[in-house]
């Protein structure tokens, strides 16, 4: 009878111990689901899921912090529905808590963080605008017209452009951060949904969902250079590009592709599609592993996020996640 309780102790040490190491197996990575106001928190280690985090509202667009201690997260109104809030929600990632929330202009769909955390640049949907939001003071001290139904925003790697992509107008706006001005506004593909800086700034992408195709930025210039079309899916339908990442080298895309089911891998040097690797229903959202190994979609018909291994181009895990998974980042 002595040596029972220290048994159990044993025991229930050993079985915490195993929780905490599964848990602990890689980075995080966070995917929104926009018709429950959920963020699903995935273990990139094991593929796992390790907790689901109420938001509430319609959560979209999501970014890590610049600490990466954080995650950031744009909320709005559900469809339809007349609770719910337009902010930017700050969650603490070691407790897996909403700390704030800063003021982000009406349907904030997707926003970037600069370096030092002080801005917020936001998309606002319904109003055709993009605000920029200050987060000491918490609140927008610009807001300015860039296009219709305005959605991508993305910052260049020195922090002095910030492209946003308007959907109905099929033009990216480039705001300068140093003035929140507005100085140019270019045409690319019907239905351009997000944008994408190289790591030495010297190229951006845009996806088309509309056009079939990614256009090619020279972001000296904020002009279009080129096109890469995409090929249609075996049916003959178009594949609807909408989120995209590139590889750290600048030598590959990957775009996932909507209602076409896939990823499409681009040959940047080529200018041309060297393969699609079939996912779950409708990816829309697109991360690369901590090590760039792998890929994330969160496919939002199917309501989970598909594992791609890059070196074997296949899918290796499918992990559930909440109702209309919607964006994904990994937090490094």
């Amino acid at each position: 009878m002595i040596h029972r309780p220290k048994i159990v102790l044993l025991l229930v040490f050993a079985v915490s111990s195993l929780s905490c190491a599964s848990r602990a197996a890689g980075p995080l990575a966070y995917v929104t689901n926009e018709r429950d106001g959920t963020v699903t928190v995935i273990d990139t280690g094991s593929n796992t899921v390790v907790s689901t985090i109420s938001v509430g509202a319609r959560p979209r667009g999501i970014q890590p912090g610049p600490d990466q201690k954080t995650i950031w997260v744009a909320l709005s109104y559900p469809s339809n529905q007349s609770q719910g809030e337009d902010k930017i929600a700050v969650i603490d990632a070691a407790s897996g808590k909403v700390v704030t929330k800063f003021d982000a202009g009406t349907d904030p769909e997707q926003f970037v963080i600069n370096k030092d955390g002080s801005r917020l640049y936001i998309a606002n949907e319904d109003a055709g605008t993009a605000s920029v939001s200050e987060t000491k003071s918490n609140r927008v001290i610009a807001t300015m017209p860039v296009g219709l139904e305005p959605e991508g925003v993305a910052l260049s790697p020195d922090g002095r452009w910030v492209y946003i992509t308007s959907e109905s107008s099929s033009t990216v706006a480039v705001l300068d951060t140093a003035t929140n001005q507005i100085v140019k506004t270019f045409l690319v593909g019907a239905r351009p949904r997000e944008a994408v800086f190289t790591n030495d700034g010297s190229r951006a992408y845009v996806t088309a969902e509309n056009g079939n195709n990614i256009s090619v930025v020279d972001t000296s210039s904020h002009t279009v250079i080129g096109t890469i079309a995409l090929p249609r899916d075996n049916a003959g339908l178009q594949l609807k590009p909408k989120g995209i990442v590139v590889s750290r080298d600048g030598k590959r895309l990957y775009v996932a592709t909507g209602r076409g089911n896939c990823v499409a891998v681009i040959d940047v040097p080529a200018q041309k599609v060297v393969q699609l690797i079939p996912t779950g229903q409708r990816p829309w959202g697109i991360a690369f592993s901590a090590d760039e190994t792998k890929l994330y979609t969160a496919n939002g018909l199917s309501n989970d996020v598909s594992v791609i291994d890059i070196a074997r181009g296949n899918v290796i895990a499918t992990i559930k996640a909440g109702d209309g998974p919607w964006g994904i980042v990994v937090r490094r």
